[in-house]
């Protein structure tokens, strides 16, 4: 038997290594760049489906809680661009890149960044295909693919009508849109918002964004009217948003309920017209609001229900329709929490702790929820709604509110059991503490 000498055996593990780099490579590996490389004996393989507010911050919690994990964080969108604070752009407070994050609080916390478009989940071969024909396996699948919009549910308003009518639902080129919009109207023009019926994205929204729009207005067009068509007949913090009106913002603003024919059921972009089922108002601005519904890969997955929505196990967030597949964020059903970023990070909390449990063979541990949503009504005065919530009886109900506010760090926005006090310039800083703590929780940023 020959003997390798230590000098030959080191050349021989170089080349070896070299061959093997190659092998990945040629495996197609390069157009699916890993932050790290994969864990040589990971504990187990998560994929993520959606870098938002709940899939990065269940990547980053599910890093924290297990290290060994082998993770994968798939979005097609870089950089990405918050929902929360994009109403100060309309009034001027904010520019887009001030809530605008990027990715690279996911890489170096070591998790792997797919930058491609989800093309099909398959749950029977526990693997996800992506745009460019590769596949990814998983032991356990998160998805949090966000909301799509329902595109003529309004006779009229489709996606060519938005750049006439802007939604701005989804912040980036919409809001920047809005907001110039507002800056070229005439003083005495009318802005009009049409907030849709049924689950929505941060529900309180369409009424900050009303405020904030009457705030730039009252300094450079003050002759100029908001009217809000609510296909609803109330709204959070209804007494308290209506309060600020009548003080800040005398006779600017009209809320305009369903019962009052309120509820906008078509559009004409041509003549900037709002059709509801009596009336025809002509507008200088018009923001229509769409419904909503889970993002459509998770439909052509089949983890929508009849109603629409994603129907979960609350201590989990596993699916009840797919095996080994989790739904968390504005997609899922979660009984009383709020569609919002900070449920959303509190969803991805404890959903991470459960796969971190199963993977393990485990028990999920006991689930405690918190939400805190803040809406501004004037750049130094805003308003709170605090959430806290528990599963009982196979559902996720909302707590008595506690008797003082939660933290401006809690992981939660818009709608919840509990509500603060009136607007104030204490929730105003409270709300810009909460934004920079929501964004290094979901993103390293």
């Amino acid at each position: 038997m020959a003997v390798i000498g230590r000098r030959r055996w080191l050349q021989l593990a170089a080349l070896a290594a070299i061959e093997a780099a190659r092998g990945w490579r040629r495996a197609g590996a390069s157009s699916l760049p890993p932050s790290l490389p994969p864990s040589p004996r990971p504990a187990g393989r998560v994929v993520i489906v959606g870098a938002g507010f709940a899939g990065s911050a269940c990547a980053l919690y599910l890093r924290r809680m297990d290290p060994a994990l082998d993770i994968t964080l798939v979005d097609a969108l870089e950089p990405y661009v918050t929902c929360p604070m994009s109403n100060e752009v309309l009034a001027g407070w904010r520019d887009l890149a001030s809530v605008t994050v990027s990715r690279a609080g996911v890489t170096r916390a070591g998790i792997r960044l797919v930058r491609e478009r989800v093309d099909a989940i398959e749950p029977q071969q526990r693997s996800i295909r992506v745009a460019s024909g590769h596949s990814l396996g998983f032991d356990r699948l998160v998805v949090a693919p966000g909301i799509r919009l329902l595109w003529k549910r309004i006779e009229g308003y489709d996606q060519a009508v938005a750049q006439a009518m802007p939604h701005a639902w989804q912040a980036g080129e919409q809001t920047q849109r809005l907001a110039q919009q507002l800056q070229a109207m005439d003083d005495g023009g009318v802005v009009a918002i049409s907030v849709p019926a049924g689950p929505m994205r941060c529900p309180p929204a369409p009424y900050e964004r009303a405020s904030l729009i009457a705030n730039y207005l009252s300094q450079h067009k003050p002759r100029s009217k908001v009217l809000i068509f609510d296909a609803n007949n109330h709204f959070p913090r209804q007494d308290v948003f209506s309060e600020a009106w009548r003080a800040l913002y005398p006779g600017m603003i009209d809320w305009i309920p369903s019962t009052e024919d309120g509820a906008v059921v078509r559009v004409d972009a041509a003549t900037l017209t709002l059709y509801t089922g009596n009336a025809a108002h002509p507008v200088a601005v018009a923001n229509i609001i769409p419904p909503q519904a889970p993002a459509q890969i998770a439909a052509d997955a089949g983890l929508a229900s009849d109603h629409g929505w994603c129907p979960v196990v609350p201590a989990t967030f596993e699916s009840q329709l797919i095996p080994n597949v989790h739904v968390i964020g504005d997609a899922c059903i979660a009984d009383a929490m709020p569609k919002s970023a900070s449920a959303a990070c509190s969803q991805a909390r404890q959903c991470a702790r459960a796969i971190v449990a199963l993977l393990a063979g485990r028990e999920p541990p006991a689930a405690e929820f918190d939400s805190v949503c803040y809406s501004f009504v004037a750049r130094e005065r805003a308003l709170a709604i605090h959430g806290r919530f528990a599963i009982e009886d196979g559902r996720i109900v909302a707590l008595s509110p506690p008797s003082a506010p939660a933290a401006a760090g809690a992981a939660g926005a818009d709608a919840g059991a509990g509500a603060g006090a009136g607007a104030s310039a204490q929730e105003a800083l409270a709300a810009q503490h909460w934004y920079r703590t929501i964004r290094a929780t979901a993103f390293g940023a």
